[in-house]
């Protein structure tokens, strides 16, 4: 007898939302989304420890070929909690170091809203370097310089987004402001 599952396959494409991947394997999807706090679930599987230490192999490898600092966003869910910015933050710059890696290899990225310039001032004091991302004023790059932050990261596609509207022009790739 034929499963329903394969009755559906027959009429409609099956999509996996799913971090397991053994449920992958075993019902063979024809395509697969997946989401961070899935990959988490997943992660906290003890089946999945080969998972997490080759991408702590993985981070080494990048280490070793990038001789600076890398950038590691904290989860966008914390946007708007400084505290959890900043536990977050910390819990990254552990994982490193019990993995043998220096902070000061180690960029926290972190959103230039208020919360997020907050929680990067008091690192930084902590000796945590902060990459602020999603800077699309003047304003938030001054209040994060204010803050001493490492690295400001503005969007330079929003900058042409914003002479696109403002000036009703498209740009050529050699014209872009």
């Amino acid at each position: 007898m034929i499963s329903a599952l394969d009755q559906l396959k027959q009429w409609t494409t099956v999509v996996a939302d799913s971090g397991d991947f053994e449920s992958m394997m075993l019902y063979h999807p024809q395509d697969a989304t997946t989401n961070p706090s899935l990959i988490l679930e997943a992660a906290k599987n003890p089946h999945y420890d080969y998972l997490i230490n080759s991408a702590i192999e993985y981070a080494r490898k990048i280490l070793k070929l990038v001789p600076g600092r890398v950038s590691v966003e904290v989860d966008a869910k914390f946007s708007f909690d400084t505290e959890a910015t900043i536990a977050k933050a910390r819990h990254i710059i552990s994982l490193f170091k019990e993995s043998g890696i220096d902070k000061s290899r180690v960029m926290i990225k972190i959103p230039s809203n208020w919360e997020g310039i907050q929680a990067a001032k008091i690192l930084e004091k902590e000796g945590i370097l902060c990459n602020m991302t999603l800077i699309f004023s003047f304003v938030q790059a001054a209040a994060c310089a204010e803050a001493g932050v490492t690295i400001i990261s503005p969007y330079a596609g929003r900058i042409l987004d914003w002479y696109t509207k403002n000036t009703n022009k498209t740009y050529k790739s050699f014209e872009d402001p």
